[in-house]
């Protein structure tokens, strides 16, 4: 990508992106449910906030540096577990882990990746092997072929398992309906291929996604399992798509060490609440008791900054990082991760905070 044409921020990334990828791969990743009203609310939600910086500040050296389940990161941001990466471009998955650990950022990988957890960890540990790599899981009906994603993650070095709690069923995607989504050939479930030969199917007026959900993830998951995935390893318990207080309490007694704040990039429940207006009720639930990240309409440094002073640890990034991936793998992986580090760091430094911990609620007023 040449100097002179590269994107100047996260929304030109995006528009970009949608010159390169298919109709089918496209609708994938941008939609939500429904009528999208949750998806766009992620967005809103943060201009609803407004900054009152301090100044007269020594801001002449910030660190951006934090820790995360005390795994070291170079500023606080992992990549949300998104499926289907190669999708966008065709090393996927591996382009973003190498990308991510180069910049000493942590990564999600989801259970329905198209490339293997054990190839993903091979690229990552070797330039970042103490930063978080964590896997998502998704509990399928099939106990067994669950018990091996977790035995494999552990033995593969991953650090922590990521558990997705809001998606007993999927949300209704109707761009993904209309386009009878599918993986294209030469594409499968990465981590599933070789335990049961499992993959999106072909589906006549309906997404494959939704019917693959329908047949082979567990509706019947409730707060007991949690107990189970912890007898199988000893990887710290993160659990991700907690929205109230209530839950996020109960999440931290059965064992949870950090709780992603998450609606699932608005393709769940559509009219569910934004996840940064979610955030201030569920940190004050847990009460210091765990570690909270927030997932969710991050595109500017100043997102990020918002959400540490309403009680966020870290964020996760997701579309944007499909965005960079679309235009120039691992390149553009990390070019929006840069853009989103230089933001952040401005933002500090205009907010009159040299480190992360300057950051704090007195910064933020709510614009109703």
């Amino acid at each position: 990508m040449a100097e002179i044409n590269k994107p100047l921020n996260l929304f030109e990334y995006e528009k970009r992106a949608a010159d390169c990828l298919s109709q089918m791969a496209w609708d994938y990743y941008s939609s939500g449910a429904w009528d999208e009203i949750t998806l766009r609310d992620n967005r809103a939600a943060f201009t609803r906030i407004k900054l009152r910086p301090r100044v007269m500040v020594d801001v002449s050296d910030r660190l951006l540096a934090t820790t995360i389940l005390n795994q070291p990161l170079q500023m606080p941001l992992l990549i949300a577990p998104m499926a289907f990466q190669c999708l966008a471009h065709r090393e996927g998955e591996l382009a973003t882990a190498t990308a991510a650990s180069k910049a000493g950022v942590g990564m999600v990988l989801s259970t329905l990746s198209t490339q293997s957890l054990e190839d993903i960890a091979d690229a990552y540990q070797p330039h970042n092997p103490t930063a978080p790599l964590w896997f998502q899981l998704y509990i399928h009906r099939d106990r067994g072929l669950t018990r091996a994603l977790v035995e494999r993650a552990h033995a593969a070095g991953y650090n922590a398992l990521c558990v997705t709690v809001d998606a007993p069923v999927l949300g209704r995607r109707e761009r993904d309906t209309r386009n009878q989504f599918t993986l294209p050939p030469g594409l499968q479930l990465g981590n599933l291929a070789n335990l049961s030969e499992l993959n999106i199917p072909i589906e006549q007026g309906e997404s494959g996604l939704f019917t693959y959900f329908a047949r082979q993830l567990d509706a019947a998951v409730t707060w007991h399992d949690l107990e189970w995935l912890q007898s199988l390893c000893p990887l710290p318990l993160v659990i991700k798509g907690i929205l109230r207080g209530d839950d996020a309490a109960r999440a931290v007694e059965c064992g949870a060490k950090a709780i992603i704040v998450s609606n699932h990039g608005g393709r769940q429940l559509d009219g569910a609440i934004a996840s940064l207006d979610a955030l201030a009720e569920v940190v004050a639930a847990v009460d210091g008791c765990a570690e909270i990240l927030l997932d969710g309409g991050i595109r500017r440094g100043t997102d990020i900054l918002k959400a540490i002073a309403l009680g966020a640890k870290g964020v996760l990034l997701g579309r944007p990082i499909l965005w960079g991936l679309a235009l120039a793998g691992e390149t553009g992986v990390a070019d929006v991760m840069e853009i989103l580090r230089d933001e952040l760091d401005v933002a500090m430094a205009l907010s009159g905070c040299a480190k992360l911990q300057d950051i704090d609620i007195s910064l933020l007023t709510v614009n109703s």
